[in-house]
């Protein structure tokens, strides 16, 4: 794996572990973390080991949000552009589905893997972002979430306006962006914000199993293309939903998973998925 400053990287049966490693910070965010982020989720999607993404925090938190020395630097220099933002690491020619969701997250949205977020610490502004941008999300329940915006100037920026509102509805969205309120990772899931959340203890644990049932149960051909029949369907309409479904079934057909998955129920075995 490439060599990193503020991330950690790991793969083991299939699963890519990115892990932000600034916990003195509580790993809060910066232009260079950005960069090794997008580079390795950029990577491990076009690595055919890998199979699943899972992103977690090293100590005790997830990321806090911005990093505050950035934040006062902006501040110091209001009016003057912003520089501490990723370089530009898309390739020549992006697919449709990232041209659609353009951004600093919207790379997530295109990756052909799952991506599972493991929010075991304090979630804040831009780290909670990044959260929303995964497929999958997980939280310790006593982990602590907050938007941060409003209480420190700012708006709902980098897509949380568009995504937040279709996770828990206008409502919830409304109270956690004005409010900038502090929330707990059990509330997190009651709003459906997090798929579930867990003690603190087995949060890991449990997404560890999850992603290595991705990596190995499930064919990834599939679960790449329901990822983007889910991603396409927000501007489609249901003929065309189901248009993509047909055609991508009669494709399904002709794969090799689809002949290892119907060999493997009859036979009563694990499956040995190629994702071709």
């Amino acid at each position: 794996m490439a060599a990193y400053r503020e991330i950690l990287t790991s793969v083991s049966d299939h699963v890519l572990t990115i892990t932000l490693n600034r916990p003195d910070r509580l790993n809060a965010w910066t232009g260079i973390m950005q960069s090794e982020v997008e580079n390795a989720i950029r990577a491990g999607g076009a690595d055919e080991a890998v199979r699943c993404i899972v992103i977690t925090g090293a100590g005790r938190g997830f990321c806090a949000g911005a990093d505050m020395n950035n934040l006062q630097t902006i501040q110091a220099s209001a009016g003057e552009h912003y520089n501490d933002k990723t370089p530009d690491l898309k390739p020549k020619e992006v697919s449709p589905l990232e041209q659609t969701f353009p951004g600093r997250f919207g790379h997530m949205f295109a990756c052909p893997k799952p991506i599972i977020a493991a929010i075991n610490g304090p979630c804040a502004g831009i780290g909670l972002i990044l959260t929303l941008f995964a497929d999958l999300r997980y939280a310790a329940a006593d982990a602590k979430f907050t938007t941060a915006f409003s209480q420190r100037g700012l708006i709902a920026e980098h897509g949380i306006a568009w995504q937040l509102p279709r996770l828990v509805g206008e409502a919830n969205a409304l109270d956690l962006l004005f409010t900038a309120r502090k929330f707990s990772g059990a509330e997190a899931e009651r709003l459906g914000l997090v798929n579930r959340a867990l003690p603190s203890e087995e949060l890991m644990g449990f997404v560890g199993e999850l992603a290595h049932h991705l990596a190995t149960q499930v064919s990834p051909r599939s679960v790449a293309i329901m990822k983007r029949q889910i991603r396409e369907s927000y501007f489609q309409s249901y003929a065309e939903s189901l248009a993509t479904a047909d055609a991508e079934m009669e494709k399904s057909f002709a794969t090799q998973d689809f002949k290892e998955g119907i060999a493997s129920f009859v036979e009563r075995r694990a499956p040995a998925f190629t994702g071709k």
